[in-house]
């Protein structure tokens, strides 16, 4: 009997990053667990500068100058999706499936997908506890956007934050990997849709035919990404105390 086909890493690395370059990205059904290849018409994007239109809220831009949480990049790649995977509210339906988990963290350990990730320090056993990330697909210099989460914390007794609160670290991580992105030299970040948190962003819609048209000119260039942070932005991740 012949045994079933389990496809191995380059395989499946190689199958999502041509589906990339398609413009096509997957998904879960729920109920099957069948995974399908999707795309969008019209197509979320997100600016990469100021300048082509992206905004960072000015209540993000405290929390960031706060230094709240301690940024990372890929330490807790699988964690991120997981979480990110979690149902949001009561007959929400979840579309990362574990084969989906496996799947992406095969892309990460090839250098092809990319977390950024929000810590806080537990004040009990002085552990770091992940609170937010966002992940996404690295592509030349594209990078597809696929979800991200946060974990909020309702304020103390007291009234004072809880030392584990995640409220805005999604946020944070989406701004701190936009600079990245523009610090890397990427041109093109595909959100899929463009919901009204993006929205709050610069999120813009283009249609099919122009995504498409802009990611076949960027998607066999070099992979731009390298570590977090980039040297340009200056930027410390540790926290510099916990409101």
């Amino acid at each position: 009997m012949k045994r079933p086909f389990v496809p191995d890493d380059d395989d499946i690395v190689q199958g999502l990053l041509n589906a990339y370059r398609m413009g096509a990205f997957p998904m879960s059904d729920s109920r099957t667990g069948m995974i399908g290849f999707y795309t969008a018409d019209p197509r979320g994007i997100l600016p990469l500068h100021e300048r082509e239109g992206f905004h960072v809220p000015r209540s993000v831009q405290k929390v960031i100058r706060s230094g709240r949480f301690e940024i990372r990049a890929d330490t807790a790649f699988e964690e991120v999706m997981r979480r990110c995977a979690l149902p949001r509210c009561p007959g929400d339906e979840a579309w990362i499936s574990d084969e989906l988990v496996s799947w992406y963290t095969a892309l990460s350990r090839h250098g092809h997908a990319h977390s950024i990730e929000a810590w806080r320090r537990d004040p009990v056993n002085d552990r770091p506890t992940l609170v937010g990330g966002i992940y996404g697909v690295s592509l030349g210099s594209a990078f597809f956007g696929e979800s991200m989460f946060c974990e909020p914390r309702p304020r103390l007794p007291d009234g004072q934050r809880d030392p584990l609160d995640g409220t805005d670290a999604s946020k944070v991580c989406l701004v701190m990997l936009v600079r990245h992105l523009a610090a890397c030299g990427y041109t093109l970040f595909d959100t899929q849709m463009v919901t009204e948190h993006v929205r709050r962003f610069g999120g813009q819609e283009v249609s099919r035919a122009e995504f498409e048209t802009r990611l076949d000119a960027v998607s066999d260039d070099p992979d731009r990404w390298i570590p977090f942070p980039h040297p340009a932005l200056g930027y410390d991740p540790r926290p510099t105390h916990s409101p």
